[in-house]
Protein backbone atom coordinates (compact mmCIF):
# COMPACT_ATOMS: atom_id res chain seq x y z
CA UNK A 1 0.00 0.00 0.00
CA UNK A 2 1.31 3.57 -1.32
CA UNK A 3 2.85 5.57 2.33
CA UNK A 4 3.56 8.82 2.53
CA UNK A 5 5.48 10.80 5.71
CA UNK A 6 4.01 14.17 5.89
CA UNK A 7 7.34 15.34 8.12
CA UNK A 8 10.32 14.45 5.45
CA UNK A 9 7.99 13.42 2.66
CA UNK A 10 9.37 10.15 2.17
CA UNK A 11 7.39 7.70 -0.10
CA UNK A 12 7.36 3.89 1.08
CA UNK A 13 4.80 0.82 1.14
CA UNK A 14 2.88 0.78 4.12
CA UNK A 15 4.46 1.14 7.97
CA UNK A 16 3.45 2.90 11.42
CA UNK A 17 6.57 4.70 10.89
CA UNK A 18 8.41 6.47 8.73
CA UNK A 19 11.44 4.44 7.61
CA UNK A 20 13.91 8.18 6.59
CA UNK A 21 13.04 9.99 9.70
CA UNK A 22 10.86 7.67 11.95
CA UNK A 23 8.14 10.02 11.91
CA UNK A 24 4.10 8.61 13.36
CA UNK A 25 2.83 11.46 10.89
CA UNK A 26 2.42 8.72 7.68
CA UNK A 27 -0.79 8.25 5.71
CA UNK A 28 -1.46 5.12 3.59
CA UNK A 29 -3.97 4.34 1.28
CA UNK A 30 -4.40 2.02 -1.60
CA UNK A 31 -5.45 4.99 -3.93
CA UNK A 32 -3.34 7.27 -2.74
CA UNK A 33 -0.72 7.80 -5.84
CA UNK A 34 -4.33 8.47 -8.06
CA UNK A 35 -6.19 10.91 -6.21
CA UNK A 36 -6.14 14.56 -7.51
CA UNK A 37 -9.24 16.31 -6.02
CA UNK A 38 -8.26 18.08 -2.48
CA UNK A 39 -9.80 20.33 -0.06
CA UNK A 40 -7.16 22.45 2.16
CA UNK A 41 -8.75 23.65 5.44
CA UNK A 42 -6.81 26.33 7.48
CA UNK A 43 -6.62 25.08 11.08
CA UNK A 44 -8.52 27.47 13.35
CA UNK A 45 -7.30 30.13 10.57
CA UNK A 46 -7.88 33.79 12.06
CA UNK A 47 -6.93 32.07 16.05
CA UNK A 48 -3.81 31.01 14.61
CA UNK A 49 -2.86 34.06 12.59
CA UNK A 50 -3.01 36.06 16.25
CA UNK A 51 -0.72 33.41 18.20
CA UNK A 52 1.89 33.66 15.22
CA UNK A 53 1.79 37.38 15.49
CA UNK A 54 1.92 37.79 19.34
CA UNK A 55 3.66 34.04 21.02
CA UNK A 56 2.34 35.48 24.52
CA UNK A 57 -0.69 33.46 23.28
CA UNK A 58 1.11 30.49 23.06
CA UNK A 59 -1.12 28.15 25.47
CA UNK A 60 -4.00 30.82 25.98
CA UNK A 61 -7.66 30.14 24.68
CA UNK A 62 -7.94 32.50 22.45
CA UNK A 63 -11.46 33.50 21.00
CA UNK A 64 -12.09 36.09 17.52
CA UNK A 65 -15.13 38.28 18.01
CA UNK A 66 -16.66 41.21 19.24
CA UNK A 67 -18.06 42.12 22.72
CA UNK A 68 -20.28 40.47 24.76
CA UNK A 69 -23.57 40.58 22.61
CA UNK A 70 -21.49 39.66 19.41
CA UNK A 71 -20.75 36.10 18.25
CA UNK A 72 -17.64 33.90 17.67
CA UNK A 73 -16.19 34.05 14.38
CA UNK A 74 -13.66 31.36 15.20
CA UNK A 75 -11.48 30.11 18.37
CA UNK A 76 -8.33 28.11 18.99
CA UNK A 77 -8.58 24.50 19.59
CA UNK A 78 -7.54 25.45 23.91
CA UNK A 79 -11.17 27.13 23.26
CA UNK A 80 -12.93 24.48 21.21
CA UNK A 81 -12.19 21.93 24.18
CA UNK A 82 -13.90 24.09 26.46
CA UNK A 83 -17.17 24.00 24.51
CA UNK A 84 -15.92 27.27 22.20
CA UNK A 85 -17.55 27.26 19.20
CA UNK A 86 -17.83 29.59 15.72
CA UNK A 87 -21.28 31.87 15.30
CA UNK A 88 -21.85 30.86 19.03
CA UNK A 89 -22.97 34.04 21.61
CA UNK A 90 -20.29 35.45 22.58
CA UNK A 91 -21.61 35.75 26.61
CA UNK A 92 -22.16 32.36 26.31
CA UNK A 93 -18.39 31.42 24.99
CA UNK A 94 -17.39 33.30 27.65
CA UNK A 95 -19.29 31.46 30.51
CA UNK A 96 -17.75 28.05 28.78
CA UNK A 97 -14.26 30.16 28.73
CA UNK A 98 -14.09 32.85 30.86
CA UNK A 99 -9.86 33.04 31.10
CA UNK A 100 -10.17 33.30 27.01
CA UNK A 101 -8.44 36.27 25.90
CA UNK A 102 -10.98 38.16 23.11
CA UNK A 103 -9.19 39.54 19.81
CA UNK A 104 -11.38 41.55 17.09
CA UNK A 105 -10.65 40.39 13.82
CA UNK A 106 -7.89 42.04 11.75
CA UNK A 107 -9.02 41.48 8.11
CA UNK A 108 -6.87 42.95 6.81
CA UNK A 109 -4.30 40.82 7.98
CA UNK A 110 -6.37 37.82 7.86
CA UNK A 111 -6.27 38.53 3.85
CA UNK A 112 -3.16 39.19 3.41
CA UNK A 113 -2.06 36.10 4.71
CA UNK A 114 -4.80 34.26 2.62
CA UNK A 115 -3.47 35.99 -0.16
CA UNK A 116 0.46 34.36 0.32
CA UNK A 117 -1.70 30.92 0.84
CA UNK A 118 -3.21 31.15 -2.15
CA UNK A 119 0.33 32.33 -4.44
CA UNK A 120 1.07 28.65 -3.50
CA UNK A 121 -1.59 26.83 -4.24
CA UNK A 122 -1.55 28.59 -7.56
CA UNK A 123 2.10 27.48 -8.03
CA UNK A 124 0.96 24.01 -8.06
CA UNK A 125 -2.32 23.93 -10.79
CA UNK A 126 -3.93 26.84 -11.72
CA UNK A 127 -7.60 24.84 -10.69
CA UNK A 128 -7.50 26.55 -7.24
CA UNK A 129 -11.29 27.49 -6.11
CA UNK A 130 -11.43 29.55 -2.58
CA UNK A 131 -14.46 29.06 -0.71
CA UNK A 132 -13.15 31.67 1.72
CA UNK A 133 -9.80 33.45 3.49
CA UNK A 134 -8.96 30.01 5.10
CA UNK A 135 -10.17 27.16 3.22
CA UNK A 136 -9.88 26.01 -0.94
CA UNK A 137 -10.57 23.63 -3.17
CA UNK A 138 -7.46 22.44 -5.91
CA UNK A 139 -7.71 20.33 -8.79
CA UNK A 140 -4.25 18.37 -8.95
CA UNK A 141 -5.06 16.32 -12.22
CA UNK A 142 -2.28 16.22 -14.69
CA UNK A 143 0.00 18.03 -12.38
CA UNK A 144 2.43 15.09 -11.24
CA UNK A 145 3.92 15.04 -15.28
CA UNK A 146 4.60 18.69 -14.49
CA UNK A 147 5.62 18.53 -10.56
CA UNK A 148 6.94 14.90 -11.14
CA UNK A 149 5.35 13.99 -8.08
CA UNK A 150 1.73 12.75 -7.12
CA UNK A 151 -0.75 14.93 -5.90
CA UNK A 152 -0.69 13.53 -2.00
CA UNK A 153 3.48 14.61 -2.07
CA UNK A 154 2.65 17.72 -3.34
CA UNK A 155 -0.51 18.70 -0.90
CA UNK A 156 1.90 17.06 2.41
CA UNK A 157 4.88 19.70 0.89
CA UNK A 158 2.52 22.41 0.34
CA UNK A 159 1.16 22.42 4.08
CA UNK A 160 4.29 21.70 5.69
CA UNK A 161 5.83 25.11 3.97
CA UNK A 162 2.43 26.96 4.26
CA UNK A 163 3.44 25.62 8.17
CA UNK A 164 7.00 26.66 8.33
CA UNK A 165 7.16 29.73 6.17
CA UNK A 166 3.82 31.22 7.24
CA UNK A 167 3.30 30.12 10.77
CA UNK A 168 -0.04 28.43 9.77
CA UNK A 169 -1.20 24.82 10.20
CA UNK A 170 -4.02 23.16 7.71
CA UNK A 171 -5.23 20.49 7.42
CA UNK A 172 -5.77 18.18 3.78
CA UNK A 173 -9.22 15.99 2.67
CA UNK A 174 -7.65 14.13 -0.46
CA UNK A 175 -10.11 12.04 -2.48
CA UNK A 176 -12.01 11.94 -6.19
CA UNK A 177 -14.45 14.56 -5.99
CA UNK A 178 -15.30 18.64 -4.09
CA UNK A 179 -17.65 16.65 -1.96
CA UNK A 180 -15.60 13.54 -0.40
CA UNK A 181 -12.57 15.98 -0.17
CA UNK A 182 -14.26 18.62 1.67
CA UNK A 183 -15.87 16.02 4.38
CA UNK A 184 -12.15 14.05 4.51
CA UNK A 185 -10.67 17.10 5.16
CA UNK A 186 -12.32 17.28 8.58
CA UNK A 187 -11.86 14.12 9.49
CA UNK A 188 -8.09 14.57 11.56
CA UNK A 189 -8.01 18.12 12.56
CA UNK A 190 -6.03 19.94 13.40
CA UNK A 191 -2.82 19.56 10.90
CA UNK A 192 -4.79 16.38 9.39
CA UNK A 193 -4.43 14.53 6.14
CA UNK A 194 -7.38 12.23 5.35
CA UNK A 195 -8.12 10.38 2.09
CA UNK A 196 -11.27 9.17 0.40
CA UNK A 197 -11.02 6.29 -2.40
CA UNK A 198 -13.54 5.40 -5.01
CA UNK A 199 -13.36 1.98 -3.59
CA UNK A 200 -14.33 2.81 0.11
CA UNK A 201 -16.91 5.08 -0.36
CA UNK A 202 -20.61 3.75 -0.38
CA UNK A 203 -19.22 1.90 2.50
CA UNK A 204 -17.25 4.87 4.56
CA UNK A 205 -20.35 7.02 4.02
CA UNK A 206 -23.12 4.09 4.84
CA UNK A 207 -23.47 4.50 8.45
CA UNK A 208 -22.17 7.93 8.87
CA UNK A 209 -24.77 11.26 9.87
CA UNK A 210 -26.57 13.22 7.07
CA UNK A 211 -25.48 16.42 8.85
CA UNK A 212 -21.85 15.49 7.43
CA UNK A 213 -23.00 16.94 4.06
CA UNK A 214 -22.18 20.36 3.64
CA UNK A 215 -24.93 22.71 3.99
CA UNK A 216 -27.61 20.10 5.90
CA UNK A 217 -27.50 22.43 8.96
CA UNK A 218 -30.06 21.95 12.00
CA UNK A 219 -33.60 22.37 10.14
CA UNK A 220 -32.61 20.41 8.03
CA UNK A 221 -31.35 17.52 9.76
CA UNK A 222 -34.67 17.88 11.55
CA UNK A 223 -36.62 17.62 8.45
CA UNK A 224 -34.86 14.60 7.35
CA UNK A 225 -35.40 13.76 10.74
CA UNK A 226 -38.83 13.76 10.56
CA UNK A 227 -38.69 11.62 7.40
CA UNK A 228 -36.63 8.81 9.13
CA UNK A 229 -33.75 10.02 7.78
CA UNK A 230 -30.44 10.18 9.81
CA UNK A 231 -27.53 8.33 8.34
CA UNK A 232 -26.33 8.29 4.82
CA UNK A 233 -27.57 4.84 4.16
CA UNK A 234 -31.23 5.96 5.40
CA UNK A 235 -30.81 8.62 2.49
CA UNK A 236 -30.21 5.27 -0.17
CA UNK A 237 -33.63 4.10 0.70
CA UNK A 238 -35.27 6.86 -1.21
CA UNK A 239 -35.23 7.32 -4.74
CA UNK A 240 -34.59 10.96 -6.95
CA UNK A 241 -38.60 11.53 -7.63
CA UNK A 242 -39.71 10.56 -3.73
CA UNK A 243 -36.41 13.01 -2.74
CA UNK A 244 -38.17 15.90 -4.96
CA UNK A 245 -41.56 15.42 -3.91
CA UNK A 246 -40.39 15.41 -0.16
CA UNK A 247 -37.58 17.94 -0.39
CA UNK A 248 -38.04 19.98 -3.48
CA UNK A 249 -34.98 20.61 -6.01
CA UNK A 250 -32.36 19.74 -3.29
CA UNK A 251 -33.92 16.29 -2.84
CA UNK A 252 -32.22 14.88 -5.90
CA UNK A 253 -28.38 16.22 -4.94
CA UNK A 254 -28.82 14.88 -1.42
CA UNK A 255 -29.67 11.59 -3.28
CA UNK A 256 -26.36 11.61 -5.30
CA UNK A 257 -24.31 12.86 -2.55
CA UNK A 258 -25.64 9.70 -0.34
CA UNK A 259 -23.97 7.15 -2.45
CA UNK A 260 -20.78 10.06 -2.10
CA UNK A 261 -21.49 11.28 -6.15
CA UNK A 262 -20.48 14.65 -7.28
CA UNK A 263 -19.57 15.89 -11.00
CA UNK A 264 -18.80 19.49 -9.45
CA UNK A 265 -15.52 20.54 -11.23
CA UNK A 266 -13.25 22.71 -9.31
CA UNK A 267 -13.98 26.48 -10.32
CA UNK A 268 -11.07 28.88 -10.19
CA UNK A 269 -13.33 32.02 -11.65
CA UNK A 270 -15.57 31.15 -8.65
CA UNK A 271 -15.16 34.86 -6.73
CA UNK A 272 -16.64 36.31 -3.36
CA UNK A 273 -20.00 37.52 -3.88
CA UNK A 274 -20.28 40.07 -0.96
CA UNK A 275 -17.67 41.69 1.63
CA UNK A 276 -19.46 42.53 4.98
CA UNK A 277 -18.52 43.48 8.75
CA UNK A 278 -21.07 43.98 11.65
CA UNK A 279 -21.14 44.96 14.90
CA UNK A 280 -23.26 43.99 18.20
CA UNK A 281 -23.53 46.19 20.59
CA UNK A 282 -23.34 45.49 24.48
CA UNK A 283 -27.10 47.67 24.94
CA UNK A 284 -29.47 48.93 22.46
CA UNK A 285 -28.46 52.67 20.61
CA UNK A 286 -30.49 55.12 19.52
CA UNK A 287 -27.81 58.05 19.53
CA UNK A 288 -27.22 58.82 15.87
CA UNK A 289 -23.24 59.75 17.15
CA UNK A 290 -22.80 56.59 18.70
CA UNK A 291 -24.27 54.90 15.24
CA UNK A 292 -22.77 57.39 13.07
CA UNK A 293 -19.03 56.38 14.71
CA UNK A 294 -19.92 52.49 14.30
CA UNK A 295 -20.82 53.13 10.52
CA UNK A 296 -17.69 54.83 9.70
CA UNK A 297 -15.58 51.67 11.78
CA UNK A 298 -18.15 49.19 9.47
CA UNK A 299 -17.50 50.98 6.38
CA UNK A 300 -13.56 51.35 6.50
CA UNK A 301 -13.17 47.53 8.03
CA UNK A 302 -14.94 46.59 4.53
CA UNK A 303 -12.63 48.90 2.47
CA UNK A 304 -9.99 47.31 4.13
CA UNK A 305 -11.00 43.80 3.28
CA UNK A 306 -12.13 44.76 -0.84
CA UNK A 307 -8.87 46.56 -1.28
CA UNK A 308 -6.76 43.97 0.59
CA UNK A 309 -8.49 41.61 -2.63
CA UNK A 310 -8.38 43.90 -5.35
CA UNK A 311 -12.11 44.42 -5.50
CA UNK A 312 -14.65 46.87 -5.88
CA UNK A 313 -18.80 46.76 -5.48
CA UNK A 314 -21.04 48.09 -6.74
CA UNK A 315 -24.13 47.71 -4.41
CA UNK A 316 -24.20 48.83 -0.50
CA UNK A 317 -26.14 46.89 1.98
CA UNK A 318 -27.06 48.51 5.22
CA UNK A 319 -28.23 45.53 8.35
CA UNK A 320 -29.86 46.67 11.27
CA UNK A 321 -31.42 44.72 13.91
CA UNK A 322 -34.36 46.38 16.36
CA UNK A 323 -34.74 45.36 20.08
CA UNK A 324 -36.90 42.93 19.19
CA UNK A 325 -34.18 41.05 17.14
CA UNK A 326 -35.99 42.61 13.81
CA UNK A 327 -34.02 42.23 10.90
CA UNK A 328 -33.87 45.05 8.37
CA UNK A 329 -31.65 44.93 5.08
CA UNK A 330 -31.91 48.47 2.84
CA UNK A 331 -29.62 48.46 -0.51
CA UNK A 332 -28.09 50.97 -2.71
CA UNK A 333 -26.95 50.91 -6.07
CA UNK A 334 -23.93 53.18 -6.91
CA UNK A 335 -23.46 54.32 -10.59
CA UNK A 336 -20.16 52.95 -10.71
CA UNK A 337 -18.24 50.13 -8.18
CA UNK A 338 -16.10 51.59 -4.99
CA UNK A 339 -13.76 50.22 -2.56
CA UNK A 340 -13.50 53.63 -1.05
CA UNK A 341 -14.75 53.75 2.94
CA UNK A 342 -15.91 57.37 2.47
CA UNK A 343 -18.35 56.52 -0.77
CA UNK A 344 -19.31 53.14 1.51
CA UNK A 345 -19.90 55.20 4.50
CA UNK A 346 -22.01 58.08 3.19
CA UNK A 347 -24.48 55.49 1.33
CA UNK A 348 -24.66 53.79 3.93
CA UNK A 349 -25.46 56.91 6.36
CA UNK A 350 -28.01 57.61 3.84
CA UNK A 351 -29.86 54.50 4.20
CA UNK A 352 -29.62 54.75 7.77
CA UNK A 353 -31.01 58.47 7.93
CA UNK A 354 -34.08 56.35 6.33
CA UNK A 355 -34.35 53.99 9.04
CA UNK A 356 -33.57 56.11 12.28
CA UNK A 357 -36.91 56.73 13.25
CA UNK A 358 -37.16 52.92 13.94
CA UNK A 359 -34.34 52.83 16.70
CA UNK A 360 -32.70 52.04 18.95
CA UNK A 361 -30.64 49.42 17.46
CA UNK A 362 -28.18 46.05 18.76
CA UNK A 363 -26.92 44.97 15.87
CA UNK A 364 -25.54 47.80 13.05
CA UNK A 365 -23.47 46.16 9.71
CA UNK A 366 -22.55 47.40 6.46
CA UNK A 367 -21.41 45.58 3.17
CA UNK A 368 -20.82 46.29 -0.16
CA UNK A 369 -21.84 42.91 -3.16
CA UNK A 370 -22.13 43.04 -7.00
CA UNK A 371 -18.35 42.60 -6.62
CA UNK A 372 -15.67 43.28 -9.51
CA UNK A 373 -11.80 43.84 -10.15
CA UNK A 374 -10.83 46.90 -8.38
CA UNK A 375 -9.65 48.60 -11.72
CA UNK A 376 -13.38 49.50 -12.41
CA UNK A 377 -13.71 51.50 -10.02
CA UNK A 378 -14.74 54.92 -9.47
CA UNK A 379 -12.02 56.77 -10.78
CA UNK A 380 -13.87 60.07 -11.18
CA UNK A 381 -15.63 60.17 -7.96
CA UNK A 382 -19.39 60.73 -7.49
CA UNK A 383 -21.19 62.77 -10.29
CA UNK A 384 -23.34 64.45 -7.81
CA UNK A 385 -20.59 65.05 -5.37
CA UNK A 386 -18.09 67.52 -6.15
CA UNK A 387 -15.48 66.74 -3.03
CA UNK A 388 -16.01 62.78 -3.54
CA UNK A 389 -13.10 62.73 -6.12
CA UNK A 390 -10.53 64.85 -3.25
CA UNK A 391 -12.06 62.39 -0.50
CA UNK A 392 -11.06 59.29 -2.12
CA UNK A 393 -7.47 61.13 -2.98
CA UNK A 394 -6.94 61.91 0.34
CA UNK A 395 -8.40 58.19 1.56
CA UNK A 396 -5.74 56.67 -0.94
CA UNK A 397 -3.10 58.90 0.76
CA UNK A 398 -3.69 57.66 4.14
CA UNK A 399 -4.12 54.53 3.08
CA UNK A 400 0.11 54.44 2.18
CA UNK A 401 0.66 56.39 4.88
CA UNK A 402 -0.68 53.60 7.50
CA UNK A 403 0.95 50.93 4.95
CA UNK A 404 4.00 52.41 6.59
CA UNK A 405 3.37 52.98 9.62
CA UNK A 406 0.78 51.08 11.02
CA UNK A 407 -2.79 51.34 11.30
CA UNK A 408 -3.24 53.75 13.94
CA UNK A 409 -1.15 56.71 12.18
CA UNK A 410 -4.17 57.90 10.78
CA UNK A 411 -7.70 57.96 13.33
CA UNK A 412 -10.46 60.40 11.92
CA UNK A 413 -12.39 62.15 14.69
CA UNK A 414 -15.87 60.00 13.27
CA UNK A 415 -14.02 57.03 14.46
CA UNK A 416 -13.53 58.03 18.10
CA UNK A 417 -17.48 58.12 18.93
Amino acid sequence: MPALCRDCLTRFDTGRRCPGCGSPRVVAHPELDSLTIAHIDCDAFYAAVEKRDDPSLAGKPVIIGGGRRGVVSTACYIARTRGVHSAQPMFKALKRCPDAVVIRPRMAVYVAVSRAIKARMLALTPAVEPLSLDEAFLDLTGTERLHGAPAALLLARLVREIESDLGITASVGLSHNKFLAKLASDLDKPRGFAVIGQAETADFLADKPVRMIWGVGASAQAALARAGIRSFADLRRWDARALAARFGSHGPRLGELAWGRDGRRVSPDRTAKSISNETTFLEDIADPDLLDGHLWRLAEKVADRAKAQGLAGRVVVLKLKRADHRLLTRRATLDAPTQIADRIYRTARGLLDQLAVLAPFRLIGVGIGSLCPAEETDAAGDLFDAGAARRAGAERAADAICARFGKAAIVKGRALR
